[in-house]
């Protein structure tokens, strides 16, 4: 059964950079760096079965894994047991050499055990053969080399084994769940912030495997104890609030929601029971449970401080934004319905000042301040919309609003020059040059010399790129009279 939180969708303006990161560091280090595995355990298989090393061994491995069922009551190895047995009989010498140079207990029992296992001859012959191959290529396998190893804990594999997967299926899952969760938690507390509690989580996670396997040889490798760090972060973040979750149980999945924190202890008690009861799956239960307390431990803790929330996280999602906004608008144009005008205007303001992004609003105020034409406020919503329509490139409305303003509110509060010359020069560059007269002729009743020469030069030069002569002519004229007194 898988559990995963999804209440967050992606907002691909803000990309998380950091997840995208973390896999394809992943990506990376499986493709180039374990990319070399292969080559290493087919030169090991090669190297002992062409020193006959597995018919020293096989015997020894058979009492091996017998010890291991009887003395330390891992009956899962009665599996392994039988499928040695099963591949002695069939002379399947492939299968038994790549068995028993995978498995580093059976090679550690043979270094402690091999004056009683074999004669002086034997075990000279064993030490020739079996530790080349052990330190020169089995020890580079990546899982060894950079795996969290508990007999040779490193502090720097803390770090490596969050970066090394098993296949492709053991990175593929772990990399959609890293994203599923990851842009969420990434958002929440900030790239840097993130990646360093990611790591944090995935290093304690670590330690905790590491403790309930203490000295023992065998590798973890994964994301995972990270991921789960990220699950105890996320519903930490989001406390006692009610999120979806998504649950794929066999071949039926669905969503629910439930108190985000409600999961926490579900999701421990269900990895502590898997350690115990599941058998041997080849899943770190432990660690994940390390990681899911090391991740609501930390934003617990440090929640106030250094992992703080960014305050931008709590801002409503997309769906939700619309949601109000539909409904805040059908408020205000049912005031418009009911003759309300001054309380529509209100709520239009309100709406224009949390969605500067919807220049639609601005035109309900642009008409609602219609209404008074000897307002000021008509004044400054006509220059309000005009900039807008200006910006966004629509200039043949810029021009209708200009040529309306002229006749209803020019009378009352005039348009300053620079409001005029804004709209001359878009008037040109849209090739208007009826409506580039009429504002030229606003721009000299203005009285602002310096504008008005130089739009009669650009009328002037414009007329006589078209060879229209007479209006050349006559703008030139306007540049060389004299100046009004």
């Amino acid at each position: 059964m898988l559990i995963i939180p999804v209440e967050r969708s992606v907002d691909w303006r803000r990309p998380p950079w950091a997840t995208l990161g973390l896999m394809l560091a992943c990506l990376l280090v499986f493709l180039f760096y374990q990319g070399d595995d292969e080559r290493l355990t087919r030169l090991a298989i090669e190297n002992y079965l062409e020193a006959d090393l597995d018919q020293l061994e096989a015997p020894a491995y058979e009492t091996y894994l017998q010890r291991q069922i009887n003395l330390e009551g891992e009956t899962d190895r009665a599996e392994s047991l039988n499928a040695m047995r099963e591949a002695m009989a069939q002379d399947d010498r492939l299968w038994l050499a790549l068995q028993l140079i995978s498995d580093p207990g059976f090679y550690d029992y043979l270094q402690q055990n091999q004056d009683v296992l074999w004669a002086p001859e034997q075990r000279q012959y064993w030490q020739q053969h079996r530790t080349p191959i052990q330190q020169e290529l089995i020890s580079r396998i990546s899982a060894f080399a950079a795996g969290l190893v508990p007999a040779h804990l490193e502090v720097s594999d803390l770090v490596s084994y969050q970066f090394l997967h098993g296949g492709w299926g053991h990175l593929i899952g772990n990399m959609v769940i890293l994203f599923m969760l990851g842009f969420t938690v990434e958002r929440a507390l900030g790239g840097g912030r993130f990646l360093i509690a990611y790591l944090l989580c995935g290093m304690f996670s670590g330690l905790v495997w590491a403790g309930f396997n203490w000295g023992e040889p065998f590798p973890l490798v994964g994301a995972s104890g990270s991921i789960s760090g990220l699950m105890g972060m996320y519903v930490a973040i989001f406390g006692m609030q009610r999120i979806r979750f998504f649950y794929f149980l066999g071949v039926y999945f669905d969503y629910f929601k439930a108190p985000a924190l409600v999961m926490l202890p579900v999701w421990l008690v269900k990895e502590v029971y898997d350690h115990f009861f599941a058998g041997a799956t080849g899943v770190a239960y432990l660690a994940h449970a390390g990681g899911l307390a090391a991740g609501a431990g930390m934003v617990w803790l440090l929640g106030k401080s250094w992992l703080q929330v960014q305050e931008s996280f709590f801002e409503p999602e997309d769906d939700e934004v619309d949601e109000r906004f539909r409904s805040a608008y059908a408020q205000a144009m049912s005031r418009i319905g009911e003759l309300d005008f001054e309380q529509a205007r209100l709520q239009f303001e309100a709406l224009w000042q949390r969605h500067p992004d919807r220049p639609m609003l601005l035109e309900h105020l642009y008409q609602l301040a219609k209404l008074r034409p000897d307002s000021e406020a008509y004044r400054n919503r006509a220059r309000e919309l005009m900039q807008v329509t200006m910006a966004g490139h629509q200039t043949e409305r810029m021009l209708e609003i200009w040529q309306e303003y002229q006749g209803k509110g020019q009378p009352h509060h005039p348009l300053s020059p620079e409001d005029h010359n804004r709209v001359f020069f878009a008037s040109l560059r849209s090739g208007e040059l009826k409506v580039a007269e009429k504002v030229f002729e606003r721009l000299r009743a203005c009285g602002n010399e310096l504008l008005t020469l130089e739009a009669c030069r650009l009328l002037a030069e414009e007329f006589e790129k078209r060879e229209m002569g007479p209006k050349a002519r006559h703008y030139r004229q306007l540049m060389d009279a004299p100046a009004g007194p």
